[in-house]
């Protein structure tokens, strides 16, 4: 019942933003989603033995978030995350004591800038350029394909898809997934996405679930690797922020090229 209610209330407060927030409301809660899920990151490599530094961290996430909102982000992106790499690296310089941890731990403190902000300003970008049916396009495919793997993998699964990262997805729960994430997108892009032939749609369905199940595995793979079963105990039977968007982190940036250049 709690994983029932907790998911009513994040539908409808997801509804809500994206159909109805102002802006720069949007945006704000992009940044809350970037902070927290920078935290939640920090604390999977923390976990896994690496001491990032969180403060740095999550600023570099936030200023790169910041500098791809931008109407013209390009060269700001570029100083951005030129600086964000050269404060990691002298924070890194001041708290190594030796160790083969040094890459490791510098290549995790940049991690939520190129693995949260960059994806969460694309799902800025989605709602600001194409409208909030595009950006509701992208995350009913996924919620309805996320469902499908589910469902799919408990009454026909038997194969193992990635048994070493994530025991419990099946191939049959993945075919599920495609059928019917392409099937929605096709469908509802009818009204959400004009203009788009159906195969062109279909094609794109197919690959927002591909990279979804991807995202998916990504996090379950970092998960793993800290000896965690959750990112966090954030949301009441759903985990935190990062479990619940893993798979818009890998589709969204995709979505938004071929929205914006296809």
């Amino acid at each position: 019942m709690t994983r029932v209610l907790s998911g009513a209330v994040l539908i409808a407060f997801a509804i809500a933003v994206v159909w109805f927030a102002p802006p720069e409301v949007f945006l704000g809660v992009a940044f809350v989603l970037t902070i927290v899920a920078s935290h939640e990151l920090i604390e999977l490599a923390r976990a896994g033995g690496l001491n990032v530094p969180s403060l740095p961290s999550q600023l570099a996430a936030v200023l790169t978030l910041a500098a791809t909102s931008m109407s013209a982000p390009t060269w700001a992106l570029t100083v951005t995350l030129l600086a964000a790499f050269l404060a990691m690296a002298f924070v890194t310089l001041g708290s190594w004591h030796g160790g083969p941890d040094a890459l490791a731990t510098v290549s995790a403190s940049m991690l939520p800038s190129m693995y949260l902000a960059l994806p969460i300003a694309a799902l800025v970008a989605i709602r600001v350029h194409g409208g909030p049916a595009s950006l509701s396009l992208l995350m009913l495919t996924v919620i309805v394909s996320d469902s499908a793997q589910y469902y799919s993998g408990r009454a026909f699964g038997h194969r193992l898809l990635a048994p070493a990262i994530s025991p419990k997805k099946t191939v049959e729960g993945a075919t599920g997934g495609f059928v019917f994430g392409a099937l929605t997108l096709a469908v509802a892009g009818h009204w959400w996405l004009p203009g788009v032939p159906v195969s062109a749609r279909a094609a794109l369905g197919l690959a927002i679930v591909a990279l979804g199940i991807a995202g998916d595995l990504f996090e379950s793979m970092l998960k793993r690797s800290a000896g965690v079963k959750d990112s966090s105990s954030l949301i009441p039977g759903h985990g935190g922020i990062l479990d619940r968007i893993d798979a818009l982190l890998f589709a969204a940036p995709v979505y938004y090229i071929v929205l914006n250049y296809l």
